[in-house]
């Protein structure tokens, strides 16, 4: 092993991480970012598209930088991001109404109840569905989820990204063990689509539904096979107590619609959050009862089995958080909260998935989950369930800890939507069908346009990122690059990366 191979591997071992405060703090420069681009949106260019240039410099370049020159001190990059904000704010007036610009895709504007870029899924359905009426925090959550991934994933090899945000070793929080749960709770997020858009789709047999999810993923499984053979014929710097020998993310992202939908038959009795919390706690009991993390800990690679029993032991985790994730997505994705339910218990029909949103209900509903699994996380803390968060072995506290910050960004991106481009007043009116009817035009909110280009192909911008990832450590050793020197590499990955999502924005490579 080189020198330098070796000095890159123990720059990613024994970490124990940051504190969720921190996480938070840093996390919350998104949030400032959308209120920049929003204001920007709505009081100074107002019917006209945002540049690209403009997207990136307000979008993309705070997020790189909360996590590298100012992720010691993120709250003031929020307060330079906010600073401006309010500026254009006291020296503008608010628009009676703001057209939200179209991207440029050829093909007119959009419907309002058109399917928007995150209602797709991996299930096929045979016939074409119902549409759900946009929701652009939806979008706006998802897109800032993958830019902190794909930031992420290279920043970590300079010096400039601070050890502390890194992936801990065994146990604590950072920022890349929360990009990693968060990728797994938005897949769950949009995986309740097929079952908006048809419920009997969890009545239907489970050997044919398992042949059509298996046959989707394949790719997704082609795609880890790949990034293995690369980086053992590379001699890639790689961290085995992260997976495995073998094993890695794509292959776990891979396996989690399957066992989804291995557990429609409860999913028809048991309230997805309800199951995802009794799978977050079975597998707690394996790990702290019977054994499994001692297993991991100690016990050596001597078949695939244990070469590979981080990804395989951490697998039942990811699967708790990932049913807490398709339970945000019944509440959220629908019109209304209850809709879901109302369908399973036949009070609606998936025709009324394009009635009008009622979001102020939907934050409420965040609202209320939000507290529920942070008070959860504390509960779990002071009963020292554990030895506190582990991404590595994806036990009880960590599910808790990512459905509790994925839940309350996603309202924080809802309400600000709410806040920016409020929904024309609503008129309700009794119907035979339902007497939750709601008659009204659509909501002009739209997600950022270069945050809809990335959501949309967020597959294919995944994958261009790891492979300039990779093409960027075999060219230069990072480790040893200046502050200088980091950043420009760094603002120019992210330049490209979106460049490129943007170009692709009026066609869709490759679901996810």
């Amino acid at each position: 092993m080189s020198d330098y191979k070796a000095f890159k591997e123990a720059s990613v071992t024994g970490l124990t991480g940051s504190t969720v405060t921190h996480v938070n703090i840093i996390s919350s420069v998104a949030l400032a970012s959308i209120v920049l681009h929003s204001t920007l949106q709505t009081r100074v260019y107002r019917d006209h598209a945002i540049p690209f240039f403009v997207s990136w410099m307000a979008l993309l370049l705070p997020l790189l930088f909360s996590m590298t020159l100012f992720a010691n001190n993120p709250g003031l990059l929020a307060f330079i991001l906010l600073l401006p904000t309010a500026l254009i704010l006291l020296r503008t007036t608010a628009p009676d109404n703001v057209n939200m610009p179209q991207p440029a895709s050829g093909k007119g504007p959009a419907s309002p109840h058109s399917t928007p870029s995150y209602a797709q899924s991996r299930f096929a359905v045979e016939v074409k569905p119902p549409s759900l009426t946009p929701l652009p925090a939806i979008t706006t959550y998802r897109a800032h989820m993958m830019l902190m991934t794909v930031l992420g994933i290279l920043a970590v090899d300079f010096p400039v990204f601070p050890r502390a945000l890194a992936k801990c070793e065994s146990y604590g929080v950072s920022l890349m063990d929360l990009g990693v749960g968060s990728f797994v709770f938005s897949s769950g997020v949009v995986s309740a689509i097929p079952l908006l858009r048809d419920p009997a789709h969890l009545k239907a047999p489970l050997l044919p539904k398992v042949t059509v999810v298996v046959r989707k993923t394949l790719p997704i499984i082609a795609i880890g096979v790949i990034r293995v053979l690369l980086v053992k014929g590379t001699d890639y710097p790689e961290h085995e107590t992260e997976y495995g020998v073998h094993w890695n993310f794509f292959i776990s992202l891979a396996l989690l619609p399957v066992l989804q939908t291995l557990l429609h038959p409860l999913l028809r009795a048991v309230p997805a959050s309800l199951l995802g919390v009794g799978v977050g706690i079975l597998q707690q009991l394996s790990l702290s009862v019977f054994g499994l993390k001692e297993y991991v800990r100690s016990a050596p690679r001597l078949n695939l089995i244990s070469a590979n029993k981080e990804g395989i032991v951490s697998l039942a985790g990811y699967l708790s958080i990932h049913l807490l994730g398709l339970s945000i997505g019944t509440l959220i994705l629908p019109p209304s909260p209850n809709f879901f339910r109302r369908l399973l218990t036949g009070r609606s029909t998936p025709a009324e998935l394009g009635a009008s949103r009622q979001n102020d209900k939907g934050a409420i509903e965040l609202a209320s989950y939000a507290i529920v699994w942070w008070a959860l996380l504390a509960v779990a803390s002071l009963l020292r369930v554990d030895e506190g968060v582990s991404r590595q072995t994806a036990n009880l506290p960590y599910a808790l800890w990512i459905a509790a910050f994925n839940t309350s960004y996603i309202l924080g991106y809802l309400v600000l939507d709410m806040l920016f481009f409020p929904t024309p007043a609503v008129r309700r009116k009794k119907s035979r069908q339902s007497t939750d009817d709601i008659s009204a035009s659509a909501s002009p909110a739209r997600a950022p346009l270069l945050l809809e280009a990335i959501n949309k192909n967020a597959l294919p911008v995944f994958l261009l990122a790891n492979v300039l990832t990779g093409l960027v450590n075999l060219s230069m050793q990072t480790m040893y690059a200046s502050a200088g020197v980091s950043m420009g590499v760094l603002s120019l990955y992210t330049f490209v990366v979106s460049g490129v999502a943007w170009r692709l924005r009026g066609v869709r490579v490759w679901r996810l």
